[in-house]
């Protein structure tokens, strides 16, 4: 049997960085737990465009296509702030996103202990914080049509357009509502039914996918007012489905949760390929960070937690994902801390290498 393939694209600013130690794990568990994968590396986003003249090389999106996973740092930057729409580094991403047909994007939303405090929210309210948010990610209003900037009399217009099709809906709440039934059975759907035709929709199939998950208490809020209570009292939550753009505004709400976008990371899973596991690419929350890129203070734990997400949902490794993120979570209640997660009291952080070291050491130590 052939080693599992795993396609890294680092891409831009820090990605690169943090990505280095990820490799260092995934070498780690090829060593010590005796699981090699097959590992190739390529250029994606303002990386990409520098050497190719495209954010995403065909050969590079033939790859992704191919391997069991894909494992992404981060892209843009502004040094590609003039460039036109059609190459700009996050087209690279939304490419891969629509040719791998990724309509499930998992965001997790974890608050660990030891970070409670950096929360804006009261220390109550988020500990012990762990919510799902399933967001649509291949339909909605980025890709609908027609979208554009038009001439209309005597001044432009801006048209985008929420599109979505029964389908489209279904798959992404099955994907929830299974995922809520590996978890506390309880999922909770948000749109705007209540303004918007598309949302009628979504909450009308949700509804009808719920009648064959029985065992899961599902309920339906207002988007908005999702986010108001994500605020107010999250730990109400376990999983939320939501469509593109909601699913992109509540998402980063709730990483902010957690206080450090540093620390999360992100799956987009998509329909099964030949082999059984589903395409998917794995990428942590946080942006290219170009301010910081080069100075070894970027944190890598948010791109190791994707690498876990990959061992659980891709390759069928969920004790050894646990393995890493108790490792993790070790070196953080010890006090270990990049530079993100300082607190007023102060002290050293560590590079983003000296916490690479000090996950490895934790891993050594697992049982």
């Amino acid at each position: 049997m052939s080693n599992p393939s795993l396609l890294i694209l680092p891409g831009d600013g820090i990605g690169p960085e943090v990505m280095d130690q990820v490799v260092r794990v995934i070498d780690w568990f090829g060593a010590k737990r005796d699981m090699p994968f097959d590992v190739s590396t390529d250029l994606v986003g303002g990386a990409a465009y520098d050497a190719h003249g495209t954010p995403l090389h065909d050969d590079t999106m033939a790859k992704a296509l191919q391997v069991d996973a894909v494992l992404l740092g981060a892209v843009g930057g502004p040094k590609y702030d003039d460039l036109d729409f059609s190459v700009k580094p996050e087209r690279g991403l939304l490419r891969l996103r629509k040719e791998m047909d990724l309509f499930s994007n998992l965001r997790p939303a974890q608050c660990f202990d030891a970070l409670a405090d950096f929360s804006s929210l009261k220390k109550d309210i988020v500990a012990g914080l762990d919510i799902m948010i399933v967001r649509e990610l291949t339909s909605g209003v980025y890709f609908g049509e027609p979208r554009g900037i038009f001439e209309e009399g005597n001044e432009r217009v801006g048209i985008n357009t929420q599109r979505y099709t029964e389908g489209e809906i279904e798959r992404a709440a099955r994907s929830a509502f299974d995922l809520a039934m590996k978890r506390s059975k309880k999922l909770c759907s948000m749109e705007k039914a209540n303004v918007m035709e598309s949302g009628i929709l979504w909450r009308e199939v949700v509804t009808r996918v719920g009648q064959d998950y029985p065992e899961v208490e599902l309920s339906h809020m207002y988007a908005d007012n999702g986010a108001m209570q994500l605020v107010r009292a999250p730990k109400q939550f376990d999983v939320i489905v939501t469509d593109n753009l909601f699913g992109d505004i509540l998402s980063d709400c709730a990483a902010m949760l957690t206080g450090s976008l540093g620390m999360l990371p992100s799956a987009s899973l998509g329909a099964p390929m030949e082999n059984g596991r589903a395409r998917a690419m794995y990428e942590p929350v946080h942006g290219s960070a170009p301010d910081i890129a080069g100075q070894g203070k970027a944190n890598p734990i948010a791109c190791m937690l994707s690498f876990a997400m990959a061992l659980r949902y891709s390759f069928d490794h969920g004790d050894e994902a646990t393995r890493l993120e108790n490792a993790i979570e070790k070196v953080l209640a010890d006090g270990a801390r990049t530079a993100d997660l300082m607190g007023p009291e102060g002290g050293t952080a560590l590079s983003t290498t000296e916490m690479g070291d000090v996950i490895l050491a934790a891993l050594d130590a697992s049982p």
